[in-house]
């Protein structure tokens, strides 16, 4: 026997638990002997369990790896679920050095182990009770909930360097994992950056995963029409009786300023009334942080780094933002990493370009393309006026040419099935036009008049394949949209600068139509002919309001592409 002195300065003694060792009790199992093997089990799963206890039982385990076999599945299924992360430091070391053990000796347990990681990805679920009812939730106010995705991703890294096949195993788990888009918009958030941490030390799985979660925004934006959007927040404010309206573009966003008289009140840091564009409007500003961080290294642009994300961005979007119907906020990713440097708005203007003239792509890509091209030469104020003369040079010739293969042919009469891209080039040109006119006519009047002569948009207008009658939608005004990110977007936006009645003269002056001058006076002044039948042929048919909007920055309520039948 020990005296109490040397028993307080000893260290334990190694308890025999159930009759024997692990080993023991694992073989015994084997042998069709349950008995410990179940008390084992019961004691694993004990909700009290205590931190020596665990510390004492992955000391062994950790021994005893070449044991756990794919036979004792459930056993390790009860040991992932251990609550080591809100645990003592040393429970998480142990717990940390035992998954590094388990999947180096039996890779068998690789997919439950990244589980149950990837699980730990958004905050603990907890149970609260309103109304004699249990309502589920995620618990935000869990102090240490950083500290715990932080060893979070040290153990996904672990995992990682003792099995370096690991990552063909890990995106398909990422994959499934992703929250549902009604769960709460913390458990989304937290994801989402959890997944966008994962390529910081996973890079070649960078791709899949801006994939995914572009996938999920996109349905999220899809399944939030504008207009249910725009009454949410008209309800939400309903003494607010300020007349808004919204005009339209593939990179039209929502200005969220209201003006009352002379005074203007910023409203950008309320939440959204309709749930859904909430949670879009979280994920797309830690998209937008992503992005900025990865591009930026002490604040200064990494013109190498930058070039990497580009690329990626540029794949995400061919992939799956061109061929989407009704996307409406989502594509603004490009817009902000074009923001950084104009070098990266030319080339996707070059990119978007080549996917408008390429007759071997689809037609409703081709169309897709140009309106982006038109939007984006509208929206991007870090775009030059040069660069904006060079695109519209492009396009202007290209349809030119287009006409010329026309003339002749028995294809020379208006129908968008047919010439879809077309119409599409006009719409981006005339968008472009509408936008950017004070610019292109800055500085020297009759030199700008000279250059929009120049382009002859009266041959375009007036061709047999009418644009006119195609491109230009009706004018609906409608109740201005609320933010996606304004803030991070607005410092780049162009707005919408209403024509003065010198401006409309000026630019009615060096073009004159003839007899079709009544019609041509509508389209100058910026309102719409009376056509019956009018389709849209790409995701955002320009506006052609000329009254400012109170609100112009955010996306359009119709931002879809409409096909003939």
């Amino acid at each position: 026997m020990l005296r109490g002195d040397e028993f307080l300065s000893s260290p334990p003694r190694k308890a025999v638990r159930f009759g024997g060792t692990l080993p023991d009790i694992l073989l015994k199992y084997g042998q069709g002997d349950t008995t410990d093997y179940e008390l084992l089990k019961h004691q694993l799963s004990d909700p009290d369990i205590k931190d020596a206890q665990i510390i004492n039982w992955l000391h062994e385990f950790r021994a005893s790896v070449t044991y756990l076999t794919k036979d004792f599945d459930q056993l390790v299924s009860l040991l992932l679920k251990l609550p080591w992360l809100r645990r003592s430091r040393e429970v998480v070391e142990e717990y940390l050095g035992f998954l590094g053990n388990l999947v180096s000796a039996q890779t068998v347990h690789l997919r439950p182990c990244l589980r149950m990681i990837v699980s730990q990805f958004v905050p603990p679920r907890i149970t609260i009770r309103e109304d004699d009812v249990d309502i589920s939730d995620s618990d935000d106010d869990d102090e240490n909930l950083s500290e715990n995705f932080n060893t979070c991703h040290r153990a996904l890294q672990t995992v990682v360097r003792y099995v370096p096949s690991t990552l063909q195993f890990l995106m398909p788990i990422l994959v499934e994992s992703f929250p549902f888009i009604n769960k709460s918009e913390r458990t989304l958030e937290c994801y989402v950056h959890n997944l966008l941490r994962v390529t910081v030390y996973l890079p070649t799985l960078r791709l899949q995963i801006l994939e995914l979660i572009v996938e999920k925004l996109l349905k999220l934006d899809v399944s939030t029409p504008q207009q249910d959007i725009e009454d949410a927040e008209e309800a939400a404010n309903n003494s607010d009786s300020v007349e808004k309206s919204a005009e339209e573009g593939l990179f039209a966003m929502e200005e969220d300023e209201e003006r009352k008289g002379n005074k203007v009140v910023s409203s950008s840091s309320e939440r959204m009334a309709h749930p859904l564009a909430e949670r879009l409007d979280i994920l797309m500003t830690i998209l937008f942080s992503y992005i900025k961080d990865v591009c930026h290294v002490d604040g200064k642009l990494d013109i190498n780094k930058t070039k990497d994300l580009y690329r990626d961005l540029v794949s995400v979007f061919d992939k799956l933002i061109l061929p989407t119907h009704a996307s409406c906020h989502v594509q603004y990713f490009m817009f902000y990493i074009c923001s950084f440097k104009l070098g990266f708005a030319e080339a996707f203007l070059d990119h978007l370009w080549k996917k408008l003239r390429d007759p071997n792509n689809p037609s409703v890509i081709r169309q897709t393309a140009g309106s982006y091209i038109g939007s984006f030469l509208a929206r991007a104020k870090f775009i030059p006026v040069v660069t904006v003369k060079a695109c519209l040079d492009l396009l202007v010739n290209w349809m030119h040419k287009y006409i010329d293969n026309q003339d002749t042919g028995a294809n020379a009469y208006c129908d968008v099935a047919l010439h879809g891209p077309f119409y599409s080039t006009c719409q981006a040109a005339f968008y472009t036009l509408i936008f950017r006119h004070k610019q292109l006519l800055d500085g020297n009047l009759r030199k700008g008049l000279s250059y929009l002569q120049s382009l002859n948009f009266e041959r375009i207008v007036m061709c047999q394949l009418n644009p006119l009658k195609i491109c230009i939608p009706s004018v609906v005004n409608l109740f201005a949209a609320i933010t996606r990110s304004k803030k991070i977007i607005d410092p780049f936006y162009q707005f919408w600068e209403e024509l003065s009645a010198e401006d409309l003269e000026n630019l009615k002056k060096p073009i004159k139509r003839g007899t079709s001058e009544d019609e041509d006076d509508d389209f100058l002044k910026g309102e719409t002919p009376q056509n019956d039948g009018v389709v849209e042929i790409a995701p955002n048919s320009y506006e052609s309001n000329t009254r400012s909007p109170v609100s112009s920055i955010g996306s359009p309520p119709d931002c879809y592409v409409q096909y003939p039948q």
